[in-house]
């Protein structure tokens, strides 16, 4: 039979009578020896030489009696088969042996108790199987499958590796004479890849088939399809009694047999929450109401305590509800009550108390673990809430969900059979029949709720073809596989077509969990192996370190001294490198205490090593390491007595491990990890692949720094996502490892000057994630035809590239010319086009320049008379019907007040530059004429006067349409007049149209901003400052700026600084400065220190007048400071003055203000302040022999003011009205106002003589002031309003240095006006009104 399935030819007659002795022989060996020998015969088969032939054919027949004589040995073994009376399945054995007989495949169901497990192994050896294969008996846990051998052996008293051996991943006890091999799922799996048709076996058992594992699944579909290629094996199946009709009706209708457990009856009782207490019993009080029924039951049926089994989801509610029961036990008088947990994370000890003897009630809380995995003794009791925390595998969003969910109705009588095992029991379901009945039949499978990248590695491993076609229990939905495919993509394990990748055979080389395999390959190439390997294979247990809860904080502060700040992984490595260092010194016994004392599980650290052990040879077996490397890093024994080198052991606590070696280990997890990236979001939150947000586990050591970059090993869902075993990388290491799963978008490409390459700000993602963003790329190198474009548009048609090629600065210098054109007469008609010298570049320059480095090699090669086509004539880039230019009307300069500004012009609405800006350094700003500047240019004047006069009210401008007419016929007029603009446009309309236009209604913030001039303040290196179309509110701004914003600058010589006699020279009326590139003008004075004199420089004309008279008349004051004496003797009001003065101020403050006011107005009323000294001497000569004439008469006039001010202040003493407050206090403002220290010299001459003219008017209207309220009231608050806006003004100018004839005149036109309003009798020197004066205010600079 096995040479016909190998297709075996013959070859000639001799070969024939051989291959018929052979065969006939054959048959008497083993299934396994029977496909060795035939591969043999075949290659017989092949060979030529009749010698070598000869040679070939006896030594098969040698295996041949060999084979025969092991299988003889086989057949000949004594078994003792018997089968316990007491198991359920002893009653039905002949049967089930008869059926194995005569059936390729049986099913058995039964639950558990009815030794199922244990006793089929023996019926196949009753029914003649084992001998010429093993009996295989499939395990789902390692355990298990030691367990189940065990007793297997001692039932049939045999030694275990004979008769009966157990093989688990790395542990092999399988012998020659072994008949029945127990495994795990996953170790027949294995064997698939070597033996595809599992000629090893005659006979299979598959335990446990109801848990629908992902390997029983994948089992169960492969021996479908093997049993048709091999009649001869047999298939048994056990299971629960769950679902077996599905098994049956998959392998074509085989016969199930049923096999009842060790049970007693069972009574369902529902208790669902009531629905008016839907929201307010809890599952603690209903269960909690349970119990208190258990014990009630049990008196009134008179049945002993009963043990109660009590199923929740998670750990988490486990601990909740103990708590409260332990409370509810306390406050109800539980007796003899223990409550104790169960879950699979417990310790061993936590477990083994569940299973030891006891008095008493025993309350277990479990997880489903108690479901099939576990059986607890003596439960009477169940207690179901109907839930379980599923794990479920989202395709989606790529997590590990654990959601609740309600049990199937499979997992409820299961649930159920938990009790009734020792006697009568009771199933408490705290739902209601009808939930029940409305719920699933079966759990899923655990196929269809996890990721089968493995599955899909192991098949395509196995050469079994595509998955779509394989043949499954229950098919997964195709969104599964294809989720699968891409992980094995993501991994490099596949290509994009699905085919396996030679990193992908390396990777299901190795027993592990395709992303740890994924590590391990990317360890290799990292030289960090060893580091890996103990990280990979701590992943592939349980958390060794246990956590009680009775001793959380202990167990916390013992496993401290293991965490690493940046990464959990790193935490395994110390745990291993302490751990070893223990183990090679202490005892078995003392390094169990040790595990004790640091909350470490024993068994699990055991298991860790073990599997560290067997992965090492593994990555040996497949070259992929050495053995024990001299690279300072620690590996695992491959024997248990193997010492490791002391230095090994410490190169993890060295400083360098982190420096070195933090890089590559955690390069090589991220390898297998790519999707589990995140960068912190939120205050707990982190942003992963797929826009998912989650948090760090509260466990991990990261979670107090929380990195801005992390990966984890896992993500699972429970109440939130949670990221398990995380680290700390960088994003650059991403890019690296992730190449082939970016993706890289480009935004905004643009022209870079600096680089001269058109950059695009490049954004790389992964799975949706940014990893980098607004990275600057050559954007070239992408799209070259777009970078060339972009590269003649901003580079050479905009001018951006600054090139050394001569034609593009010769063009670039043609356009700005026009461009100037443009920006002067506000017209875009006279340059061409972009698109236009776009195409004049486009048609020269080659199609793969793209940037400035391409386009010099290419112009430096290009003969010298190919390199003028690129220089463009003015006819090129001239529009044809472009408009005259004349360039008076647009001028280069400014002449404003003797300095010519420079101005530059712009077209570009709503920019700050729009318009004519003209350059002014900050020194000359005050001396800007506005009234010339209100004109701009005469080419801008038209729109200006346009503007203006359609901004007029109706009313107005109803008179002077069409306006543009109008504004022709006047305009020559108003360039010629010296009268500001305002003014002079009134002039010319009312001369027009005898229509008086008044100030107020001029509108002029309806105008657009490039009809006001910008002003664009500069330092004295020509760097803007500021810029504004307001020079008053720009000097106040800049005024804090340097020494150069003073009004004063001095430039005397150090000598020079400070006399009493004129040293200085000849004072200039200005002097030529420049500044920023542009000559303006200051003005040198005297300036009066009191006690001597100092030349100062100012920026203001006015104001160094008025310095300079106050300083030359301190001169004056030296030279006749010697008569002062016989002043004081001879002039009669001397010192009357001084006690008129006192309420104000000193006598010496008053004598020295009387004698620089009467030096000042005698000295220089009729002559001009001199500049030199020789004009100071012949002033001084000339006005001196009637000084003392003019002195006495002077004393005369500051007299009587100060006898009138003393009469007026000595009046305004007594009661005040209240209805006069504020009357008064304007008054008293006035008076303070015109008498104080200083006065004399402030206030000009012909105002000095004023003033008993204005304290006379005060006198009088203090007299009628309580009779005329009325008045009071209306004038009080326009001459408040009048002098707030005067001292308000004053100040901005004298913080410019700025002095104001026009507002010095309107403070004086202010007491003109308070003699018209409360003493007309005594009349004014001008025309006042409240109009005239406002119109005034209106007409003062700003």
């Amino acid at each position: 039979m096995l040479l016909r399935l190998l297709n075996l030819h013959i070859l000639d007659r001799n070969s024939a009578l051989f291959m018929n002795e052979i065969e006939s022989n054959l048959d008497a060996c083993s299934y396994k020896d029977q496909v060795w020998l035939a591969k043999q015969i075949k290659n017989l088969s092949s060979i030529k030489e009749p010698e070598q032939k000869q040679k070939k054919a006896k030594l098969i027949k040698d295996k041949i009696t060999l084979a025969k004589e092991s299988l003889q040995k086989r057949l000949e073994q004594k078994l003792h088969i018997s089968f316990p009376e007491q198991l359920p399945v002893s009653k039905q054995a002949d049967q089930i042996c008869d059926a194995i007989r005569a059936n390729q495949v049986v099913i058995v169901a039964g639950e558990t108790g009815s030794g199922k497990t244990t006793q089929l192994p023996k019926i196949c050896l009753q029914a003649g199987l084992g001998r010429k294969g093993l009996i295989g008996h499939t395990q789902p846990r390692r355990l298990a499958a030691r367990t189940v051998s065990n007793r297997i052996a001692d039932e049939m008293q045999v030694e275990l590796g004979s008769v009966v051996g157990y093989q688990v991943r790395f542990t092999d006890q399988v012998t020659d004479t072994t008949l029945v091999k127990v495994m795990t799922d996953g170790i027949l799996l294995a064997e698939i890849k070597h033996d595809k048709y599992l000629y090893k076996y005659d006979a299979l058992i598959i335990d446990e088939a109801h848990e629908r594992s992902l390997n029983i699944d994948f089992l169960l579909g492969y021996l479908k399809r093997l049993l048709v290629k091999r009649p001869e094996l047999k298939l048994i199946i056990t299971s629960a009694t769950i679902d077996v009709e599905r098994f049956s009706d998959f392998f074509n209708n085989a016969p199930v047999f049923s096999v009842t457990g060790r049970s007693f009856s069972v009574d369902v009782h529902y208790r669902p929450a009531q629905e008016e207490d839907e929201y307010s019993q809890s599952l603690p009080d209903q269960i909690a109401n349970t119990i208190n029924e258990i014990i009630d039951e049990e008196k009134i049926r008179r049945w002993p305590i009963g043990d109660v089994l009590i199923f929740l989801p998670g750990e988490r509610e486990i601990r909740d509800i103990a708590k409260q029961l332990e409370n509810q036990a306390k406050e109800q008088g539980w007796r003899d009550t223990e409550i104790l947990p169960l879950y699979a994370r417990l310790s061993n000890k936590d477990q083994n108390r569940v299973f030891a003897q006891h008095s008493g009630r025993r309350i277990v809380l479990s997880t489903n673990v108690a479901e099939t995995s576990i059986t607890v003794p003596g439960i009477r009791y169940v207690i179901d809430p109907g839930t379980v925390r599923m794990s479920r595998y989202s395709y989606k969003s790529k997590i590990q969900r654990l959601p609740i969910e309600a049990v199937s109705q499979a997992s409820a009588n299961q649930r159920m059979g938990r009790c009734g095992r020792v006697s009568e029991g009771i199933c408490y379901r705290l739902y209601s029949e009808a939930d029940f009945q409305t719920r699933s039949e079966f759990t899923d499978p655990e196929i269809l709720r996890t990721n089968l990248a493995a599955v899909i590695l192991k098949m395509m491993d196995s050469g079994l073809g595509k998955v779509d076609e394989f043949e499954f229990i229950d098919v997964p939905d195709s969104r599964l596989w294809n989720d699968g495919y891409k992980l094995l993509q993501e991994l490099q394990a596949l290509d994009q077509h699905n085919r396996f990748t030679p990193l992908g055979r390396q990777i299901a080389s190795i027993p592990a969990d395709p992303r740890l395999g994924k590590m391990l390959m990317t360890a290799v190439e990292k030289g960090c192996v060893a580091e890996i390997l103990v990280i990979v294979s701590a992943l592939s247990i349980q958390d060794p370190r246990e956590r009680p809860q009775e001793k959380q904080q202990a167990a916390d502060q013992a496993h401290s001294q293991f965490k690493d700040v940046d990464s959990d992984f790193v935490s395994f490595l110390h745990l291993w490198h302490e751990y070893e260092i223990q183990r090679d010194g202490l005892s078995t016994s003392q390094l169990k205490r040790y595990c004790q004392k640091n909350f470490l599980s024993f068994m699990r650290m055991r298991e860790w090593r073990e599997i560290h052990r067997q992965l090492y040879l593994v990555m040996k077996e497949l070259k992929l390491v050495k053995g024990n490397t001299d690279s300072g890093q620690f590996w695992a024994a491959e024997s248990e007595n193997e010492v490791k080198a002391t230095k090994e052991k410490a190169l993890l606590a060295s400083p360098q491990f982190r420096i070195k070696s933090y890089e590559s280990i955690h390069q090589s997890l991220l390898s297998g990890l790519l999707g589990n990236i995140g960068t912190h979001d939120e205050k707990r939150e982190y942003l992963g692949c797929r826009n998912r947000k989650f948090t760090l586990f509260p466990g991990s050591g990261l979670s107090k720094n929380r990195p801005k970059w992390i990966f984890s090993a896992e993500l699972v869902e429970t109440q939130q996502v949670y990221a398990r075993y995380c680290a700390k990388i960088e994003p650059e290491w991403i890019e690296s490892l992730s190449v082939h799963l970016l993706k890289k978008n480009w935004s905004e490409p643009h022209y870079e000057a600096k680089r001269t390459q058109v950059i695009a700000k490049e954004k790389v993602t992964l799975y949706g994630l940014e990893i980098i963003a607004n990275r600057p790329v050559n954007y070239s190198q992408i799209d070259p035809v777009i970078s060339r474009e972009i590269f003649i548009r901003s580079g050479l048609v905009e001018g951006e590239y600054s090139g050394r090629a001569f034609p593009l600065k010769k063009n670039r210098q043609l356009i700005i010319k026009l461009e100037n054109i443009e920006n002067r007469t506000r017209k875009r008609d006279v340059v061409v086009d972009d698109e236009v010298v776009f195409q004049l570049y486009d048609q020269i320059i080659p199609k793969h320049i793209a940037s400035g480095a391409s386009f010099e090699k290419w112009f430096k090669q290009l003969p010298e008379g190919e390199k003028n086509k690129l220089c463009f004539s003015e006819n090129d880039l001239t529009r044809e019907q472009s408009s005259e230019f004349n360039p008076n009307l647009f001028p280069d300069h400014l002449d404003n007040n003797g300095i010519r500004f420079p101005l530059s012009y712009h077209f570009k609405p709503g920019d700050k530059k729009d318009g004519v800006t003209i350059s002014v350094p900050i020194n000359a700003i005050k001396q800007l004429d506005m009234d010339r500047l209100e004109k701009l240019v005469p080419g801008l004047l038209r729109d200006k006067c346009t503007q203006l006069i359609k901004s007029l009210p109706r009313t107005l401008r109803k008179h002077f349409v069409p306006v543009p007419d109008v504004v022709e016929k006047i305009l020559p007029r108003i360039e010629s007049s010296s009268l500001p603009l305002l003014e002079a446009i009134s002039l010319e309309l009312k001369r027009l149209t005898l229509v008086q236009v008044p100030v107020e209604s001029w509108n002029l913030d309806a105008l657009e901003d490039y009809l006001k001039i910008n002003i664009q303040v500069l330092s004295e290196t020509g760097k803007v400052i500021d810029q504004g179309r307001d020079p008053v509110l720009l000097s106040d701004k800049l005024k804090h700026l340097s020494s150069n914003d003073a009004p004063l600058i001095s430039h005397a010589e150090k000598d020079e600084e400070q006399s009493k006699d004129w040293v200085f020279g000849d004072i200039q009326e200005k002097i030529l400065v420049k500044q920023a590139g542009i000559e303006l003008f200051h003005f040198p004075a005297l300036k009066d220190e009191k006690q001597s004199v100092r030349k100062v420089i100012c920026t203001d004309s006015l104001l160094a007048s008025n310095l300079h008279k106050m300083g030359v008349a301190r001169l004056l004051y030296f030279k006749l400071q010697s008569q002062f004496s016989l002043y004081k003797k001879q002039i009669k009001s001397y010192s009357n003055m001084a006690l008129l003065f006192a309420p104000v101020g000193k006598a010496e403050v008053l004598y020295d203000d009387f004698l620089m006011a009467a030096i000042a107005s005698h000295f220089f009323v009729e002559e001009k302040v001199p500049l030199n000294k020789s004009e100071f001497e012949q002033c001084y000569e000339r006005k001196r022999g009637d000084f003392f004439t003019y002195i006495v008469s002077f004393s005369e006039l500051v007299e009587s003011i100060l006898k009138q001010y003393h009469d007026l202040m000595k009046s305004l003493k007594g009661k005040l009205n209240i209805a006069l407050v504020m009357p008064m206090s304007d008054l008293q403002l006035q008076l303070k106002n015109l008498i104080y220290a200083g006065f004399l010299c402030a206030t000009p001459y012909e105002r000095l003589k004023r003033l008993p003219c204005y304290l006379q008017a005060c006198s009088i209207r203090h007299e009628k002031m309580s009779r005329d309220i009325g008045n009071e009231r209306r004038y009080v608050p326009v001459l408040s309003q009048w002098w707030q806006s005067y001292q308000d003004r004053l100040r901005k100018f004298e913080a410019q240095g700025i002095f104001d004839q026009e507002l010095e005149d309107f403070r004086w036109l202010i007491e003109e006006q308070r003699v018209s309003w409360y003493a007309q009798q005594l009349g004014t020197i001008e025309t006042v009104s409240e109009k005239r004066l406002n119109k005034i205010w209106e007409g003062i600079r700003r």
